[in-house]
């Protein structure tokens, strides 16, 4: 028998208030870890993504939607910044490579994925620059998506606001 005092668990018999992260958040936090790293480092989309496929917290993401993310990223960049651009006050080069990654993985959800709402892609966005970004990253990712939303998904925009009118 140890002498040692033993903490009280104060957590016994309270639910778990600590937010699960789904299968796709952890996708699109992988998928901005692989663009970071190709911006900052270069390499394939093929490289990264078998580097970041060793992490013991891959097995938990929805690996299609991330391979499809990271590379469909990668390979559509110069049209992704070329639709960025004209809504950031600065070139893409010179914002945070986080806030870049970020905008960049959203950017390419909004083209390329028109089955995700924008508002879901504009709200993950944010989560991921509060969490990886700096102090008002996810400001300025919010300020620059909510412009590119009206410009890609305006049809969708406007159901929005006529189906809040009806409510």
């Amino acid at each position: 028998m140890s002498d040692a005092l033993t903490e009280p668990d104060l957590t016994a018999g309270r639910p778990n208030t600590e937010k699960i992260k789904s299968r796709r958040r952890i996708a699109r936090e992988f998928a901005v870890q692989g663009i970071y790293q190709w911006r900052v480092a270069g390499g394939s989309a093929d490289f990264i993504e078998q580097q970041l496929r060793e992490s013991d917290d891959f097995k938990h993401i929805d690996i299609k939607f991330f391979t499809q993310a990271l590379h469909g990223a990668i390979q559509h960049s110069a049209a992704l910044e070329q639709a960025i651009q004209p809504y950031l006050d600065r070139s893409l080069n010179e914002l945070s490579p986080v806030e870049a990654a970020i905008l960049l993985l959203s950017a390419y959800e909004l083209i390329h994925h028109p089955e995700i709402p924008y508002r879901a892609i504009i709200n993950e966005a944010i989560e991921l620059a509060r969490t990886y970004g700096g102090t008002d990253g996810h400001k300025y990712v919010n300020g620059v998506l909510d412009k590119l939303a009206i410009q890609l998904r305006s049809v969708e925009i406007e159901a929005h606001k006529q189906a809040k009118k009806q409510i």
